[in-house]
């Protein structure tokens, strides 16, 4: 249900004079891919190296956002929907302020990643999605939290890759394959293409 009565309040400062006083681009990584996949470290190792490279940067987890912002919500498709939504908002939000916001969440349907890329990009702010990629027997190999073996089980109902579907990106900015690339590799494929991209500096 849409509010009521409320009128957006423009504030003094605007995106490009923040950036040009900060001397930062804010955009939004979105990793998406199975669990186990590599997501939440990648994000986490690439979130260390760009604050040790005096860039402002910040992680959004799948697991942590349920433990708050989102922690009303299930796993059938409608609430996947709206957790993905939910942090597309938030997100979009970090990257306003000029913070490099690092997404980790399987997003398993392409309709909500369009519907975050659209976001971003109705708002003037750089979408970068990046499917990281293994196959499902390495991940189910991988399996460090055991929730593959719960989901064969049937311990775990609407699982991804399991017994809830995953639509894999049809066209990504970055398709890094963890199964065959190191993290340290893999960071430095981001940290390329941004530098590429000119979003980071190449000092």
């Amino acid at each position: 249900m849409m509010s009521t009565n409320i009128t957006w309040h423009e504030g003094q400062v605007t995106r490009s004079e923040r950036e040009n006083l900060l001397k930062q681009k804010g955009l939004t990584i979105w990793f998406t891919g199975l669990s186990a996949s590599g997501k939440s470290t990648l994000a986490s190792v690439l979130e260390q190296h760009l604050l040790h490279l005096g860039i402002s940067s910040y992680r959004l987890d799948g697991d942590n956002i349920r433990f708050g912002l989102n922690k009303n919500l299930g796993f059938g498709p409608d609430d996947r929907t709206e957790n993905i939504r939910r942090i597309a908002e938030v997100a979009k939000l970090f990257a306003d302020s000029t913070t490099i916001a690092l997404t980790s969440f399987i997003s398993p349907y392409k309709a909500d990643r369009d519907s975050a890329r659209k976001l971003h990009e109705d708002n003037g702010i750089p979408f970068i999605e990046v499917f990281v990629d293994a196959p499902l027997e390495v991940v189910e190999q991988r399996d460090p939290k055991g929730l593959y073996k719960k989901a064969k089980a049937g311990e775990i109902k609407e699982f991804t890759g399991i017994s809830s579907p995953y639509e894999p990106p049809t066209s990504p900015e970055l398709h890094i394959q963890t199964d065959k690339t190191t993290i340290e590799e893999s960071v430095k494929i981001l940290v390329n293409y941004l530098k590429e991209k000119k979003y980071i500096s190449t000092l």
